[in-house]
């Protein structure tokens, strides 16, 4: 049976509800140069490129490459499908239009200029200092990070409030006997958004909080859509060989090496890597040499494309050193 409307009385405004809502498709695009992460942004380097998802779009991939090149001047390659973003409070200026950001992780080289004007490169650890462990424990961690940690733990209203506080932060830092777990980027960064140490969870308090610590600020939650992107790639490259997707054609097998370990914040042990890199068949002679090692000549490789149909499963993995 249909129900019947009375004539005069307004219905509940769904549709305009429903209106309220776009759709933005967000590209995390990282590279590896001279051993460091990069990421390509946008925005005086405080945004991620994006742009919305439009009728003329043929699918969402295409309307992605589409945005990036248009704001960059950089074509994509390798790209898969990251996560999607939609909570409610995500906008940054409280409009009440619902955001839904379907967002994608890209590998490429750095070797085309993007548009000086619109795009540039940064360091990754710009936004993450405290994510980079291969000279040792940053002394930004125990010197402040986790003092502030534990007067936000000691804080709470109650005990239980306290030791959800303190474990989450002992879990995600490495803390109480915990070991450090590369992975967990977008825990510890939500953690410290939650404490409120870094700007975007307080804009108005923002030059108070030293970008030398808690990191560089990216507008609405893109730090949090990089921090999801890195966290899939550091497990990503443990079983499966996307870190050439950022090699250069030839390469040494230390410079391969250093872009696992640039991933990764970590160093792995020399001697672990090679043996599974050459026992995995990842990689094969080129029967040139490399001079720009600065001391004697290496030996020069290139990805073995035919381990991709050998093997459904093949990965880096990453022997880290205890050094």
């Amino acid at each position: 049976m249909q129900s019947k409307t009375t004539p005069g009385t307004k219905q509940p405004a769904r549709n305009n509800r429903s209106q309220a809502v776009s759709a933005d498709l967000i590209a995390v695009v990282i590279a590896v140069t001279n051993g460091e992460p990069r990421v390509l942004t946008i925005g005086q380097a405080g945004a991620l490129p994006s742009g919305p998802f439009e009728l003329g779009h043929r699918s969402l991939q295409s309307g992605l490459r589409d945005w990036v090149e248009q704001q960059t001047r950089h074509p994509l390659g390798y790209i898969e499908q990251l996560y999607t973003f939609a909570d409610r409070d995500r906008a940054a200026n409280g409009s009440a239009q619902r955001v839904v950001s379907i967002s994608y992780l890209a590998l490429t080289r750095e070797e085309q200029a993007a548009s000086a004007d619109k795009a540039a490169w940064r360091n990754w650890y710009d936004y993450f200092p405290w994510e980079d462990h291969r000279a040792g424990v940053p002394s930004a961690l125990p010197d402040v990070i986790v003092p502030r940690l534990k007067a936000w733990a000691d804080a709470a209203d109650d005990r239980p409030m306290h030791h959800d506080r303190w474990q989450r932060a002992a879990i995600a830092f490495g803390l109480d006997g915990y070991a450090w777990n590369e992975e967990l980027v977008l825990q510890r960064y939500e953690l410290l958004y939650e404490a409120a140490f870094v700007e975007e969870a307080d804009r108005r308090h923002g030059p108070d909080i030293p970008q030398s610590v808690f990191g560089r600020a990216m507008q609405a939650d893109h730090r949090r859509i990089l921090a999801t992107g890195i966290a899939r790639l550091r497990a990503k490259i443990k079983y499966r060989p996307v870190v050439f997707e950022l090699m250069q054609p030839v390469f040494t097998l230390l410079q391969l090496q250093r872009s696992v370990e640039a991933l990764a914040g970590r160093l792995v042990h020399k001697q672990n890597f090679r043996r599974l890199v050459e026992q995995q068949e990842l990689v094969e002679e080129t029967g040139a040499m490399s001079t720009d090692t600065g001391g004697r000549p290496a030996k020069l490789f290139r990805f073995r494309h035919g381990v991709l149909a050998e093997r459904a499963v093949a990965g880096t993995k990453l022997p880290l050193s205890r050094a």
